[in-house]
């Protein structure tokens, strides 16, 4: 009952921007894994990338969302043609399949599945990456052509779909139906509730509650944090899906489980811009490590998903406040402004850069949540309830309230002003109140004068209530005081960053060393480009004010005197969803004099030395790192480890696991592999393994590796030589760990292939 239009700024800007992406791209391709999957010849050859690869056909189910939404907002026909054209080639695809199946991965592996003997594991089913997470995306795009845009041939494609998926999950037993959830499966489970919704079908509900992942569901809703080392995106969308079952259902269960997960992450898994996680995984609570990895845009865009959810069922300012901070500060600054193209992780490594998609090689899930974020930036804008209507974000907007009679249109240049104002449009004598959100970040009273002479004022977090009978061109003008803040993180206080309001300030550090291009067609290709030195910051003087000022006639531009060492330097900062196409940093080092004269970096140096001797790494049971290097396994699992603090992958009797790893033609290089020192003798099912094993290159036993508990709770690295008879004119190698009948082999906690040469030079 409420419509929300985006009226001049910098979302506006940033939703036109997002609307040339979605119009640019070609349907035929973004459907062609369809057709190949249902051996049908395409019109045009697929994209590529993550679309050329087993997890083909969710980047068409973005699509459809995003942009089934952004006609919703703009209501541009070419949109709606370009929409209504790719449900009717997904219907022509899914009518040459009985049963009703469409997707982007052949029906094969399903039917595999629906046998009840399937393998699986946390990122593959049945022998396909990641089967029911690219096949939610169709499910979700369909559910929202139709609701949002009204295409009713969508509603029947989604219909059929659901339809298949309830005759062939039918077959599995509950235990089944859960060990298929262990593999990463999207929001299959708020898809199915959404469509019991729309048809009111009791079979989409069951289907729905089916698809709840007990083994990670269940101890959240006893308020246990399970969440160390778990994929950080996988669980996300399982816990969208209770919140939506509890708005359904009314269970308490559904709505703990939101409730305390969303705490968990807001307040203890965050960083200072709101995004989550460190190489797609949850670390240990309240830690921020930095790195290149960190902050995948799809978690934040989920996280705002579930925010709303929860924000429905109580109208918080608080949810609104973590809102706010991850839209400005993750969700618009993950766009470039210049090609609309989107970023995977945000990277909180001093001195790195944002990497953005290519335009036709990079269907990363991020790119595919990205798709969807510029429609996305009305949703919380507003809100209201039977006799209220609340203001939860101060964006330049226009909003018809129908359960009111009223329009009032918001008119503000916020954050770059203090102010905001809200003039109703039209509502003759309409009766509620008015409810503006007093934010976290406040610097002084929120005041709000009603047609310039009625004051308001309130300083507590939560809202400003205004109840009276509004009429046509009444005004409200508000004051939201805003000064600068410092951040620190939650394990270190000699870590922090800055803000001014909601506004997350970054280091403008220039284009030193910077890459050629920062549009990439492989998300891990800038994660090893030459890093830069990042000044420490050395004060005695708390006073912020007194050393970073504001920068004259230019809003939320500051600049820091002289503080940085070594050399004295200054550095300029800007709010971060403007940095683009330049280094940057979110985090400082910050000590006082005495402090820095007595310090030395040593992270700092460790992170140098390794980036310097690294050819190639990967890190075993993290989704992207083992898939970007091929993994292959044989009687393998993987999992972290919370006494580690890490993540590893075994094999165990006549099994193994394998990764391609690059080396440098011509150069000795050597093989470095982490292990655990609790490892040692491992008892299942009866039978006593050894953790004996053979370390392979390319068909060639080069080492074998006995491990036994000899260094207790602490990880280290083992070298070995590798023949250069096996690199030789080589661009890359197998590596493989092998156990035999009665042993084990692993963990491996991490494997590095390492540059000899510059490892004896960095001795030196």
């Amino acid at each position: 009952m409420t419509e929300v239009t985006l009226l001049d700024g910098v979302f506006k800007q940033s939703q036109n921007t997002g609307k040339g992406f979605l119009l640019q791209l070609d349907v035929d391709r973004l459907v062609a894994p369809c057709y190949e999957a249902a051996s049908i010849q395409p019109k045009a050859p697929r994209y590529g990338g993550w679309e050329s690869m087993q997890i083909a056909g969710h980047s068409i189910g973005h699509w459809l969302s995003a942009v089934a939404a952004m006609y919703a907002e703009t209501k541009d026909e070419a949109l709606l043609q370009k929409l209504t054209y790719a449900v009717d080639e997904i219907s022509f695809v899914q009518s040459h399949d009985a049963d009703g199946y469409v997707s982007g991965v052949p029906r094969g592996c399903f039917d595999n599945v629906f046998s009840g003997d399937f393998e699986v594991n946390h990122f593959g089913l049945g022998g396909i990456w990641v089967p029911w997470y690219s096949i939610h995306k169709i499910y979700a795009g369909l559910i929202d052509a139709y609701q949002l845009a009204d295409i009713e041939k969508a509603l029947q494609a989604v219909v059929k779909l659901a339809d298949w998926a309830k005759r062939g999950t039918d077959r599995l037993t509950d235990e089944q139906f859960q060990r298929m959830l262990i593999c990463e499966h999207g929001g299959m489970n708020e898809a199915m509730a959404s469509l019991y919704q729309v048809t009111g079908n009791r079979d989409y509900l069951d289907l729905a509650i089916r698809f709840c992942h007990q083994a990670i569901l269940e101890p959240l809703s006893r308020g246990i944090d399970e969440l160390d080392g778990k994929h950080a995106n996988t669980q996300i969308p399982k816990v969208i899906g209770a919140a939506k079952l509890y708005e359904i259902t009314g269970e308490e269960k559904y709505r703990n489980i939101a409730e305390f997960f969303w705490n968990e992450v807001t307040k203890n898994r965050s960083y200072i811009f709101g995004g989550n996680s460190n190489s797609e995984h949850f670390k240990a609570r309240n830690t921020e490590q930095l790195g290149v990895e960190t902050a995948e845009t799809c978690n934040t865009y989920n996280m705002l998903k579930l925010t709303e959810y929860l924000y429905r069922c109580s109208p918080s300012a608080a949810y609104m406040d973590f809102y706010e901070r991850a839209l400005y500060n993750h969700i618009l600054a993950s766009q470039d402004p210049d090609t609309g193209m989107k970023t995977y992780f945000i990277s909180t490594e001093p001195g790195h850069l944002k990497a953005y998609c290519s335009a036709h090689d990079s269907f990363w899930c991020c790119t595919g949540t990205g798709m969807e974020n510029p429609a996305r930036y009305t949703r919380q804008i507003y809100h209201a309830t039977e006799d209220a209507i609340y203001v939860n974000l101060f964006i330049a907007s226009r909003a018809e309230f129908g359960q009111h009679g009223a329009i009032i249109r918001q008119e503000t240049a916020f954050p770059r002003t203090d102010t905001t104002r809200l003039v109703v449009e039209s509502g003759q004598n309409a009766l509620f109140k008015l409810r503006i959100r007093v934010p976290y970040w406040i610097s002084g009273a929120v005041t709000a004068v009603v047609n310039g002479s009625e004051a308001y004022t309130c300083s507590d977090h939560g809202y400003l209530e205004i109840e009276r009978s509004w009429s046509v061109d009444d005004e409200v003008e508000i004051r939201l005081p805003m000064n600068l803040h410092l951040y620190r993180a939650k394990d270190n206080v000699q870590k922090v960053g800055f803000t001014y309001g909601p506004v997350v300030l970054a280091g403008a550090l220039g284009r030193e060393k910077f890459p050629e291009s920062d549009i990439v067609g492989d998300q891990l290709k800038l994660h090893g480009h030459p890093t830069i030195d990042v000044p420490i910051l050395v004060t005695d003087n708390p006073n912020l004010t007194q050393w970073i000022k504001p920068v004259e006639e230019s809003p939320l531009t500051f600049v820091i005197d002289a503080v940085g060492q070594p050399g004295n330097a200054s550095v300029t900062l800007i709010p971060f969803y403007e940095l683009h196409h330049q280094r940057y940093t979110l985090y400082w080092k910050m000590m006082n004099e005495h402090d820095y004269r007595n310090y030395a970096d040593h992270e700092k140096a460790k992170r140098d030395r390794l980036r310097a001797i690294t050819v190639d790494v990967v890190k075993p049971h993290e989704q992207q790192s083992e898939v970007e290097h091929g993994l292959r396994t044989q009687a393998s699992s993987s999992g972290y480890n919370v006494f580690a603090q890490g993540s590893y992958r075994q094999s165990i009797g006549d099994g193994y696991f394998s990764y391609r790893m690059s080396v440098i033609p011509d150069r000795e290089v050597l093989l470095q592999v982490a292990y655990f020192g609790n490892d040692g003798v491992h008892y299942s099912d009866g039978h006593r393994y050894e953790r004996d094993f053979d370390i392979v290159i390319d068909g060639h036993a080069i080492a074998r590796q006995k491990l036994e508990t000899g260094k207790p709770d602490q990880l280290f690295d083992v070298s070995y030589e590798i023949p250069t008879e096996l690199t030789n004119g080589k661009q890359h190698v197998e590596v493989k760990f092998a156990s035999s009948a009665v042993t084990m082999a692993g963990g491996v906690y991490g494997v590095r292939m390492v540059d000899r040469l510059v490892m004896e030079q960095w001795k030196v």
